[in-house]
């Protein structure tokens, strides 16, 4: 009898517990009439909001890269190590590449050839101009001699033309105007030997205008061949001047994969191997994926508070949004966004975790409610006790938005000065009394 009566005290207390701790929402059957209920009201605020998120960020270096040798030999001189900081130019290690420096010694030798080429052939040129100009000269001579003999042949022929006229009348011998055509055939072939000295003379010019021109040819070919020994040297120089290894741009050596006397191999079809790793970091890049659902509303500019594990003692740093990708990652749906924080100190690692915190567009107004006054059933669904003019219950079920952990957006279902109520461990029903206080 005893064991009865204590299991049914027990299933009693059971039911009540339950009973006090189900979480549905109240059915809107009508409660039994009962007395008018003192509750703690609460009106629907109309708030100045800002829309935000929070997400993971990764400190990122500013620049990275790896450094890798564009020439092959033992690395003689090895200047820094792990965590050095470099100035842009600075020389980070030396190869010794004795093979390219004998191969530069052997181009050298072959210019300096060149150039004796060059010298000779000048020279060749300078000789043949004289031999043009000399010939030059003896045409012109033989072009007066032509002259002069028209000359004497014109007064030849004036004198024979007269003294065969004079025989002709009686008045002289014909004795005489046979001396007088001997002179004039004299003087025709005199002529005619200068016609031939001039042709000779032109000849001989244009033998020499050629030479001289093959000569000049010859000499543009030397220069030439000086020039392209000197573009050979000059490819040279730029590689051996790869065997200094040297800092793209100021910053700190994160990585080293080479040791003093190591034997650095570049295949000209592949560039692996790396030596250095140089990352700036006086200033650093913050990448924050941001959702599919905020990407939308990310814009540059938008302020970002950065909080890290590492500094939980230390304000949130303040940045802004520096670029964005505007493209969503098909892997993982989101976008990638970018900030920049300056980081002189060095306080700031690349690969360090932290939050972000995003504020999205400009603030807006909403309607809110203090956390405690929003109730939420089984699946999820919002309701609110909302009281009437004439302090009856109304269950009604409203949509929620942002929520900071003390204040809930309502985007529907309430409006600005409703009454509610407030936190209650009691449960209530569609036209339950109350008393607000």
């Amino acid at each position: 009898m005893t064991i009865r009566i204590a299991f049914s005290y027990l299933l009693g207390s059971i039911s009540i517990f339950l009973t006090g701790c189900a979480i549905d929402p109240p059915q809107t059957s009508q409660p039994k009439k009962e007395s008018s209920i003192p509750v703690k009201a609460v009106a629907v605020a109309s708030t100045s909001v800002t829309r935000k998120t929070t997400q993971p960020a990764t400190i990122l270096a500013y620049y990275e890269t790896p450094i890798r040798a564009r020439a092959s030999g033992y690395v003689s001189t090895l200047n820094v190590d792990i965590g050095d900081y470099v100035e842009a130019g600075q020389q980070l290690a030396e190869l010794d590449v004795p093979e390219l420096i004998r191969q530069r010694e052997t181009i050298e030798s072959r210019i300096a050839l060149s150039q004796a080429q060059e010298r000779r052939a000048a020279a060749n040129v300078a000789l043949s101009q004289a031999s043009v100009e000399s010939a030059q000269a003896r045409l012109t001579e033989a072009r007066s001699q032509t002259a002069q003999a028209d000359a004497t042949l014109a007064a030849a022929e004036a004198e024979f033309s007269r003294t065969n006229e004079l025989v002709l009348r009686g008045s002289l011998q014909s004795r005489l105007l046979d001396e007088a055509r001997k002179r004039r055939d004299a003087e025709q072939a005199g002529r005619a030997a200068t016609i031939a000295t001039v042709q000779v003379a032109e000849a001989e010019v244009g033998k020499a205008t050629a030479h001289h021109g093959a000569m000049i040819a010859d000499r543009e070919i030397a220069e030439a061949e000086t020039q392209v020994m000197r573009r050979q040297l000059a490819e040279l120089n730029v590689v051996i001047a790869y065997a200094t290894i040297t800092a793209p741009f100021a910053g700190v050596i994160t990585e080293r994969h080479i040791e003093l006397g190591d034997l650095v191999n570049v295949d000209s079809a592949s560039l692996e191997g790396t030596l250095f790793v140089l990352s700036r970091v006086d200033k650093v890049r913050v990448r924050i994926p941001v959702p599919e659902s905020d990407a939308v509303h990310i814009a540059r500019g938008n302020s970002i508070s950065l909080s890290f594990p590492s500094f939980v003692d230390e304000a949130p740093i303040s940045t802004t949004v520096e670029r964005l990708a505007h493209s969503l990652n098909p892997g993982t749906r989101t976008m990638t966004v970018e900030a920049e924080v300056s980081n002189t100190d060095g306080k700031l690692l690349p690969g360090m975790f932290g939050l972000a915190t995003i504020e999205m567009g400009s603030p807006s107004s909403v309607s809110t409610l203090p956390s405690r006054a929003v109730r939420f059933d089984d699946h999820g669904k919002a309701y609110v006790y909302i009281i009437t003019e004439q302090n009856t219950v109304t269950v009604s079920e409203v949509a929620t938005g942002l929520d900071d952990g003390h204040t809930i957006e309502i985007r529907d279902g309430l409006e600005p000065g409703q009454l509610v109520i407030d936190a209650h461990l009691r449960r209530f029903h569609n036209g339950d009394q109350v008393r607000p206080l």
